[in-house]
């Protein structure tokens, strides 16, 4: 097995690059997916949100309000982290069964937003980062997305910066170009990722 670690400034289009991937064959353990099945209606996470910032973060159906959340606490990098506290390990421990029934042989990419941000980067065999212009990101998410640009830039002073990223990085895929450019460029780094996890593995010392 190859575990990947796939990450990305938001609107930096990693979502895409993970669907290619599926396409390609990897098994994807997506940590976005992930954090919403941990704070679904009844679960303990949604009970240990609710109880940090109150129940204002709840919609009408009972489910957690994002929007509503996201405003809160991505202008407060204290409250971030409170939330951070809460759904990381919960993900964490998800995400860790998900790896654990895939085939041995499989290459499994582990799609995650804040893995530089809360250095993950030591715990898989691949790092690849997918990367934008600022400006890239800014309107993707205003166009695409339907954020304001004061939330998206919010958004993005949020996250590690994008030379940090790159520094973790054992593959860069520039994403400044079109879809058909980016299909090729992801059908180029799956065969290296291929050749990585057929590789014979160095011996463990005795």
């Amino acid at each position: 097995m190859l575990t990947v670690g796939l990450t990305g400034g938001i609107g930096a289009g990693k979502s895409e690059v993970s669907r290619l991937l599926v396409e390609c064959g990897a098994v994807l353990i997506d940590a976005d997916r992930i954090a919403r099945e941990v704070v679904a209606p009844g679960t303990p996470g949604l009970a240990a949100v609710v109880e940090a910032f109150g129940e204002e973060v709840l919609a009408p159906d009972g489910g957690l309000d994002r929007p509503r959340l996201g405003s809160i606490v991505f202008a407060d990098p204290g409250k971030l982290a409170v939330l951070n506290s809460i759904v990381h390990p919960l993900v964490g421990a998800r995400s860790r069964e998900l790896e654990a029934a895939a085939a041995e042989d499989a290459v499994v990419v582990h799609d995650v937003p804040l893995l530089t941000e809360n250095g993950l980067a030591p715990l898989y065999d691949v790092v690849i980062v997918v990367d934008a212009a600022p400006e890239t990101q800014l309107d993707r998410l205003v166009r695409l997305r339907g954020m304001t640009e004061e939330d998206a830039r919010a958004r993005m002073a949020a996250q590690a910066s994008r030379e940090k990223r790159r520094e973790i990085a054992d593959i860069v895929i520039d994403n400044d170009v079109p879809l058909a450019e980016l299909e090729r460029r992801v059908r180029d780094v799956w065969a290296e990722l291929v050749r990585r996890a057929r590789a014979p593995k160095d011996p463990v010392p005795e």
